[in-house]
């Protein structure tokens, strides 16, 4: 053995039951059980009886007449014990109770932990997992079994679950590690407490190591918990496991415990059973690294990260309610519907000083090339449109196909190099493609690896997008519009093998040590590339792909890409798209809209840049910063119009508002531009009528759309400008009013889950008009599911049947009875007050029509079945400072909201989201709304 246990000479402690009156521990669930130890190759002597405490609902559940589906075997982990399982023994105690699947929990205090038994013997992890085993046998357990471990106890449940798969059913881990990667050093935390000269006092001889691991909890760990978890380890007598734990790290592999820990490592891959992990990217000692490693070594497991939590995560969530719930679904009942846990706040990201790099002289990726103009073919009336066709064809379709084109592919109005428009061929952007594809593949990018894409809209990201997409890496793109805190925790969370990027990413990429490989857009300075981490640069790649050598190409159900959304509604979540999902998209555009080989496309909102190739369209990224959409005008919207002889606009309402704002600025031969225009849509955020009008008369010729949609499904319905003022006209068909946003497009089904008194979505799906309730859509180009966000992904998934799936948008509407869709707000906004339900939107629209008011927005304040309605504005002109609106507009709003109204407050600009500068933060609002009432200062919110 390579440690001696340090605990200081004293007699050896008997196991016992904890004192009365814990938080949230129950004493009939603890119980003491004598069990022989059994011989291990360690030289220990066999035959000796320790007494172990542990909790145990096995009684509770036999007065209940409740027989047990299985047993949940949980492990703590240190310096914790068996009070870690309280919420989870009590959980399934109570759905026993209920009528449900019936859990029998076991939760063991290990040896010289917690209140079993202070043996004085050194307890390496071959001889824990021997315990372990001891003790199932001792109790007679037959199976099925689920394992459950946190911490170190992870590595002893899964000892055990790899030495028995005759009994094991299930896995579950919350932050754990299985291996350590002999190229990056073990935890800061924990080199510190395996010091020399620190082990002994900081974890038994004091208490630093049992308070620094209660320090990572968040304010739900009250004095009370804290003191419950002391508990065991009042007198270094019976802190002497706390640091045999410790020195039982395998910090090498000369460590008496690095044999165990390869063995259970290596074993993993044999599990089959199902498998959680639920996980708090916060944690110092188990990060994301060891979820990476356990994921590749379990690549069925389902995976749950709460964004906030830490390594305390079983008092930061409701991991309970989750795991319960996962084994409902996973070993009993056939995919029930899962609540989503309580929301974790999300963590603010400090400040971080940029990298001082030189300027660097970029080096493009593709040089100017002189075409002749195409024909525009006509767009398609959608509602002409043929059926779609059940095949699709790969995104790098027409990559292949136009090789050899030398028609336009794509346009750069403002690239970072050079002082005109970057005009790109067919022919070269399909050769580049390759080029950068064979290239990534030399330095080992590989199909399924993970790219992380920061690089700007371009020309460079086209092409290094469907390089990615053709060699089956899965590219990653999150926007930088999420702030460099969303953006951090956006790419952690995707884990990227790889990241390429501009300047600007990738000096936030080393600044906050996102991982990954780093590839550069441009060339940069040998010190710069040392200072950033990069290996290459695009031109690079293009040079070690010149033979333009590639693997087979990925399948249809092959994951092609994670796409973050605008984290408007809570922390950004990673949309999960496979190639024939992606493919979907692009003949779901096709079949709506006619977009396909011929058409000139201006693409103001990022999404549909990057679909133009797939669609066969020569594409044109106007002269913006698409970070900023207020920064896009007429006149730009006009020269790329020119560029390309578009005949298709898309812009996000933010840059439609300001390219209506700025014609002014344009000239006849602008005008004259955009009059060839025949067709513009506007998809992101609700679009009001008088704005879509307006840009109209700016494109007389063309017909104005508006999709509604969202990351996980880009076109789910459709409505044109004279569809908008049909449905204006037809009071009956409005309803409960909001905003209509058309019919569902060529590929799509829409439904509608009735809302409950409490504001839950409970109906079943249903296409009866006039019902108010959550939005449900069906189509071939939904997302696959969202990455690591198991529960997330669940609570979204409305019902799965062969062959289709039912996605749950979080927006809240209604079905007329012409069958258009009516979108009254988010299911989170939803208002429920003393008389019933109230969604926000319809209100919203009513007080912004009052003269002198731009915006509106609704929220409730107050207790939940209770609330009142607070209605919070901004004029015209905009207010200099927070109040409550003076009495005129204050009686006007009050006239037209349709609902009783608390309050009616006024403030200089409301909160909206950086994507789409539009999408209200009504959470936010209500939050702030509720402390201005309740005597808080007049703030900005």
């Amino acid at each position: 053995m390579s440690y001696r246990l340090p605990r200081p000479a004293t007699a050896l402690a008997p196991a016992s039951v904890p004192p009365s009156g814990l938080p949230g521990l129950d004493p009939d669930w603890s119980r003491i059980v004598d069990v022989v130890e059994s011989a291990l190759d360690d030289g220990a002597a066999a035959g000796v009886s320790h007494a172990w405490h542990l909790l145990d609902n096995g009684d509770e559940l036999a007065a209940l007449g409740a027989e047990p589906v299985g047993t949940i075997l949980c492990v703590h982990g240190n310096p914790t014990w068996s009070y870690l399982w309280r919420d989870l023994v009590a959980q399934a105690s109570a759905a026993a109770a209920a009528d449900r699947p019936a859990w029998r929990v076991i939760a063991v205090d290990q040896l010289d932990m917690g209140f079993s038994e202070r043996t004085g013997v050194a307890r390496p992890l071959a001889r824990r997992v021997q315990d372990l085993d001891d003790l199932t046998r001792a109790l007679g357990l037959s199976g099925p079994v689920v394992t459950f471990g946190h911490d170190w106890g992870g590595v002893v449940s899964l000892g055990w679950a790899v030495d028995h798969p005759e009994l094991l059913a299930g896995v579950l881990l919350l932050n754990t590690a299985i291996h350590q990667s002999e190229n990056e050093p073990i935890p800061a935390p924990l080199r510190l407490a395996l010091a020399r000269g620190v082990l002994t006092a900081g974890t038994v001889t004091t208490t630093a190591f049992l308070e620094t691991t209660l320090a990572l909890g968040h304010p739900a760990l009250t004095a009370e918990i804290k003191n419950a978890y002391r508990a065991p380890y009042r007198t270094p007598a019976r802190r002497g496991g706390i640091g045999g734990f410790v020195a039982d790290i395998p910090v090498d592999a000369g460590h008496g415990s690095h044999a165990e820990l390869d063995h259970i490592a290596e074993s993993l891959p044999a599990l089959t059973v199902p498998a959680l992990m639920l996980w708090g990217p916060r944690d110092p000692i188990f990060s994301d690294r060891y979820l990476d490693d356990l994921s590749e070594r379990m690549p069925h497991a389902a995976v749950h990260r709460f964004e906030g939590a830490g390594h305390l995560i079983a008092e930061d969530v409701d991991y309970a309610g989750a795991a319960l719930g996962w084994l409902s679904a996973s070993l009993v009942e056939p995919a029930p519907l899962v609540e989503p846990a309580p929301p974790v706040e999300p963590v603010e990201t400090p400040p971080v000083e940029p990298v001082e790099t030189p300027p660097v002289e970029p080096v493009p990726l593709v040089e100017p090339v002189e075409t002749p103009p195409v024909e525009p073919a006509p767009l398609v009336e959608p509602v002409e449109t043929p059926p779609v066709e059940s095949t699709s064809q790969p995104l790098w379709h027409y990559l292949d196909e136009l090789r050899d084109n030398d028609e336009t592919a794509l346009i750069d109005m403002a690239p970072r190099a050079g002082a005109g428009p970057r005009v790109v061929s067919w022919r070269l952007l399909s050769r580049r493609v390759r080029e950068i594809a064979a290239g990534l593949h030399q330095i080992g990018v590989r199909h399924g690896d993970r790219v992380s894409l920061l690089v700007p809209p371009s020309a460079d990201l086209t092409a290094v997008l469907y390089a990615c997409v053709r060699l089956g890496a899965i590219v990653v793109v999150a926007d930088a519009g999420l702030g460099l805190a969303g953006l951090t925790r956006a790419v952690r969370g995707a884990r990227p093998d790889h990241v390429i990027g501009a300047l600007p990413g990738l000096m936030a990429a080393r600044a906050l040590g996102w991982p990954g490989q780093k590839i550069s857009v441009n060339r940069l300075p040998a010190a710069s590339r040392r200072a950033l981490g990069v290996s290459y640069a695009l031109a690079d790649l293009i040079s070690l792909g010149r033979d333009e050598e590639l693997p087979l190409p990925p399948e249809p159900g092959d994951v092609a890409a994670v796409l973050f959304t605008s984290g408007s509604t809570g922390p950004a979540k990673g949309v999960v798209y496979t190639h024939g999902q992606l493919s979907a998209v692009s003949l779901a555009l096709h079949a709506q809209y006619g977009v396909g080989r011929g058409t000139g496309l201006v693409a103001g909102f990022a999404p549909f840049a990057l679909l133009g190739p797939a669609l066969g369209a020569r594409s044109v990224t106007p002269d913006m910063d698409v970070t900023a959409p207020k920064t896009l005008t007429a006149a730009a919207v006009a020269a790329a119009v020119a560029a390309i002889d578009a005949t298709v606009v898309f812009l996000s309402p933010a840059a439609l508002a300001n390219v209506v704002a700025t014609q002014s600025e344009l000239s006849p031969a602008d005008r004259a531009a955009l009059a060839r225009v025949t067709s513009f849509l506007s998809a992101g955020a609700p679009v009001s009528e008088p704005l879509l009008a307006s840009a109209a008369a700016l494109m007389p010729g063309a017909s104005a759309h508006t999709p509604y949609g969202m990351t996980e499904g880009l076109l789910m319905t459709d409505i044109t400008l004279d569809g908008i003022r049909e449905a204006a006209r037809d009071d009956v068909a409005r309803g409960p009013g909001g905003v209509c946003v058309g019919r569902p497009t060529a590929t799509t089904r829409v439904r509608i889950s009735a809302l409950d008194e409490t504001g839950a979505a409970v109906g079943e799906l249903s296409e009866e008009p006039q019902v108010t309730g959550e939005i449900v859509v069906s189509a071939p180009h939904v997302k696959d599911h969202y990455d690591r966000l198991w529960l997330t992904d669940q609570a979204a998934t409305r019902a799965v049947t062969a062959g289709e799936r039912w996605h749950r948008t979080g927006d809240v509407g209604h079905v007329d009875a012409a069958g258009r869709l009516w979108v009254e707000g988010r299911l989170p906004h939803v208002i429920t007050t003393a008389d019933g339900v109230v969604t926000p939107v319809g209100a919203e629209l009513a007080v912004s029509d009052l003269a002198g008011v731009d915006r509106a927005a609704a929220v409730g304040v107050g207790p939940a079945g209770s609330q009142q309605v607070v209605i919070v504005v901004e004029t015209v002109p905009p207010a200099s400072r927070v109040g409550l609106a003076d009495p005129a507009l204050a009686a006007q709003v009050r006239a037209v909201a349709g609902h009783p109204v608390a309050a009616v407050l006024v403030v200089p600009h409301l909160p909206t989201d950086i994507r789409h500068n539009s999408k209200i933060d009504r959470t936010r609002l209500a939050r702030w709304a509720n402390g201005i009432l309740t005597g808080s200062r007049l703030t900005q919110p």
